[in-house]
């Protein structure tokens, strides 16, 4: 899956092999999660290094939604990637 982008997945979504519109999905939620995940991280290193004198202070991303919101739908996507990674076993589908 390295470097693939969201843009590379159209093709497979309309795919008239489920299989290949199976992997178009997980890449998607897979793409989008890693994103969400870094933008996570970033947000917890602003406030770990905010609560004291830091040196190396991290500046809090902007974002409109609550942090515990946000954290809520990256656990979220990733049990949902999980499913998807044992049906992919279960259905011999090489993701």
């Amino acid at each position: 899956m390295s470097n693939i982008e969201l843009k590379d997945t159209v093709e497979m979504m309309n795919s008239q092999d489920y299989k290949e519109r199976f992997k178009a999905e997980y890449y998607q939620t897979k793409i989008r999660y890693e994103r969400l995940k870094a933008f996570n991280n970033k947000i917890e290193a602003a406030e770990r290094t905010n609560y004291y004198d830091s040196p190396k202070r991290v500046a809090m991303p902007t974002h409109d939604c609550p942090t515990d919101l946000l954290r809520q739908q990256q656990s979220s996507m990733g049990e949902y990637l999980h499913v998807l990674e044992v049906r992919a076993v279960i259905e011999d589908i090489d993701l």
